[in-house]
């Protein structure tokens, strides 16, 4: 089983690989990508803070903590203990198409971080939509485009950024919650 999947893996990357689009998409594509860097989440505390107000975006912060912590330390873990081959070590003609955070390649941390986080805000700003989801997704999924990602690395990171999520949310309801629940009345 593990065999096929990682032989999909290869096949899927393969025709990613083999049906680039132009220079210049690649381009933005590239900065776009780089957004799941962190740098969009600048940005959504700037609009949270203007749109819903200092105590919303507090609370949003203290809701993201427990589940950001979950994921990171779910996602060092992993990576230290799979220690995947990134495709463009893996296959020799590959060449990454953007620079790679770490070393290994499981779970995807694009993914899986920044779904931890887009989940969040989506419970408390739920305005955010769709687009709190999408982006974490078209970031992991233009990883394995560039050629730094299996797809499985973001499917993983997917159903792990959930369940940080969940951890988080569960930390946050249970233990943190009722310690600063006055503050967030205001």
């Amino acid at each position: 089983m593990l065999k096929k999947i990682l032989d999909f893996d290869e096949r899927f990357s393969r025709y990613l690989y083999s049906h680039r689009f132009s220079a210049k998409t690649d381009k933005w594509l590239r900065l776009y990508t780089r957004l799941g860097d962190g740098y969009v989440w600048a940005l959504i505390i700037i609009l949270i803070l203007v749109f819903h107000g200092p105590m919303i975006l507090a609370e949003v912060l203290a809701m993201v903590f427990p589940s950001l912590v979950a994921s990171l330390a779910l996602y060092w873990t992993l990576k230290l203990s799979t220690k995947r081959p990134r495709p463009f070590v893996a296959i020799p003609e590959f060449k990454a198409l953007v620079p790679p955070l770490d070393k290994y390649s499981f779970p995807s941390g694009h993914t899986m971080n920044n779904l931890a986080i887009a989940t969040t805000v989506l419970l408390t700003v739920p305005a955010a939509g769709a687009v709190m989801i999408a982006l974490p997704l078209t970031w992991g999924f233009l990883r394995v485009y560039f050629g730094v990602h299996w797809l499985t690395d973001v499917i993983g990171g997917f159903i792990l950024g959930v369940a940080s999520f969940a951890i988080g949310h569960l930390v946050w309801v249970f233990a943190l919650s009722p310690l600063v629940s006055g503050y967030f009345q205001g």
